[in-house]
């Protein structure tokens, strides 16, 4: 039912994105041209405003309903509750990280430390500020 329900609203939704896009701003538009009738520019307006109405009713309606069927659903469901217990690496039931195959080990090859510690280096001398550079 809830699937139902989005697709018809992503419809009205795209439906009612196209009636705003097309009607006509303050003075230009879908009004240029003449003739009388259902198509001049007072009938169209006419038309794309109820159309545009409507849409956003049924809008306001579904996401109600969507909103409602959400709270009101039996259980709640979960994506992660979709995977597959697995191909029996995992005992009793385990996350989805325990299902992943496992690293395959690496030798080490880091070199051994050294025994005795290094000294440390003497700091230079300070530069004399009034000194005149050799470069």
């Amino acid at each position: 039912m809830q699937t139902v329900l989005l697709v018809i609203y992503l419809m009205v939704v795209v439906a009612l994105i196209g009636v705003v896009l097309i009607q006509r701003s303050e003075g230009g538009g879908l009004g240029i041209g003449g003739g009388s009738g259902f198509m001049s520019a007072r009938g169209t307006a006419n038309a794309l405003t109820r159309t545009t109405a409507i849409l956003a009713t049924l809008f306001f309606v579904i996401s109600l309903a969507l909103g409602i069927l959400a709270r009101y659903e039996s259980r709640p469901t979960d994506i992660l509750d979709r995977i597959p217990a697995g191909n029996g690496t995992t005992q009793g039931g385990g996350s989805v990280l325990d299902q992943l195959p496992a690293a395959p080990a690496q030798p080490s090859t880091t070199a051994p430390a050294a025994s005795t510690p290094a000294a440390p280096a003497t700091p230079a001398p300070a530069a004399d500020p009034n000194a005149v550079p050799n470069n």
